[in-house]
């Protein structure tokens, strides 16, 4: 018994003493590719990935399938006064009080392939179902009666293609940093391709332009660089990102202005997740994004309304559960907390590993 105990051990130790005495360049890279296939990176892949895109890359020769479900609530409220103020408690003029409540449906189709054992490509092709009720009242005009509008919209939304790119081995406590392109196609109706019509007041004189129809789209070409962080801290994951979005500058006609460059976008976010067992994780994060004004050519009140800068911050939690070796179901709640972001979001994913 001795002999066979004896014997199990040196047999275990074989593969160590043969990277030991092996070249020291083939020996770093074994133990590089040992560290990459243990826990903590697949435990990274999984709770790092459960609110947003983030995530080490996907394996070599792994194709992953995602389609996804979201539902997105926004409502708010908007008080515009137009006129002039006597004292502080007397105002002459007009106020017009609007509820906007809207609500977005996302059905959506991911598609992962890993390359190598740092790039990873993938596409996501949407589908939006967009509602959405304005209501209003002109206080000043003395009637209780609410003008209610409705108008909808869906289509295919844009389509968008990334590539993710592995910089590092996550060795000697640094963090993976992986390089991430996006890009995305005006593959869906944006404000100008849908019908839209001129509001005028009481007198005659116009005060807006409002859209007939929903768009499901920009309208516009988006290039998105930027760099994901993920830190595995057994049993947590710490992980961020930032980017910045460049959106193309476009014609639209004399009509809408002549030539409209959408503002750029910076986005940035945190968060950390931890796994409660091997199969169910949490994970909660925060991400904020800062839309700049749009620069429109021929500008006017009706076309160019917007303020300098939009803030839109949304709070996320999200949980994990693995159903098979190769499949998770992922569920995620998102909190705005700027009056720019949606009031509530709830999106369910359901990768499939191949």
């Amino acid at each position: 018994m001795k002999r066979l105990v004896l014997f199990t051990c040196t047999m275990a130790l074989i593969p160590t003493l043969q990277a030991q005495t092996a070249d020291p360049e083939n020996r770093e890279a074994a133990v590089r590719e040992s560290l990459q296939q243990e826990e903590p990176r697949d435990s990274a892949i999984e709770i790092a990935s459960i609110t947003t895109d983030r995530g080490i890359v996907t394996r070599p020769g792994r194709f992953t399938i995602e389609p996804s479900f979201s539902y997105a609530h926004s409502n708010s409220t908007r008080v515009a006064v137009e006129g002039y103020t006597v004292i502080p408690a007397l105002l002459v003029g007009l106020i017009n009080i609007s509820e906007i409540q809207r609500d977005v449906m996302v059905t959506a189709l991911s598609l992962k392939y890993g390359f190598t054992s740092r790039f990873e490509a993938s596409v996501r092709v949407p589908y939006l179902e967009v509602e959405e009720d304005l209501r209003e009242r002109e206080a000043f005009q003395g009637t209780p009666v609410d003008t209610l509008r409705e108008s909808t919209g869906d289509g295919l939304g844009d389509v968008e293609l990334s590539l993710r790119y592995q910089l590092n081995d996550g060795l000697d406590g640094w963090p993976y940093v992986i390089g991430v392109f996006r890009a995305k196609a005006p593959t869906g109706d944006g404000p100008y391709d849908v019908e839209r019509q001129t509001i005028f007041d009481s007198e005659g004189n116009p005060i807006g332009v409002e859209l007939v129809e929903r768009p499901v789209g920009s309208g516009y070409w988006a290039y998105e660089p930027g760099l994901s962080f993920i830190y595995p801290s057994d049993p947590a994951v710490l992980f961020g990102n930032l980017s910045y979005v460049w959106t193309q500058e476009e014609d639209e006609g004399p009509e809408n202005g002549g030539e409209i460059d959408p503002g750029d976008v910076i986005r940035f976010g945190f968060g950390m997740g931890f796994a409660f067992n091997e199969r169910t994780s949490f994970s909660l994060s925060y991400d904020h994004s800062i839309i700049k004004k749009t620069s429109i050519e021929q500008s006017n009140d009706l076309l160019d309304p917007t303020f300098d800068r939009i803030q839109v911050g949304t709070l996320s939690f999200g949980l994990s559960q693995r159903l098979t070796p190769n499949t998770n179901l992922s569920v995620s709640v998102g909190v705005g907390v700027t009056d720019s972001a949606p009031s509530t979001e709830i999106t369910v994913k359901l990768p499939l590993s191949l």
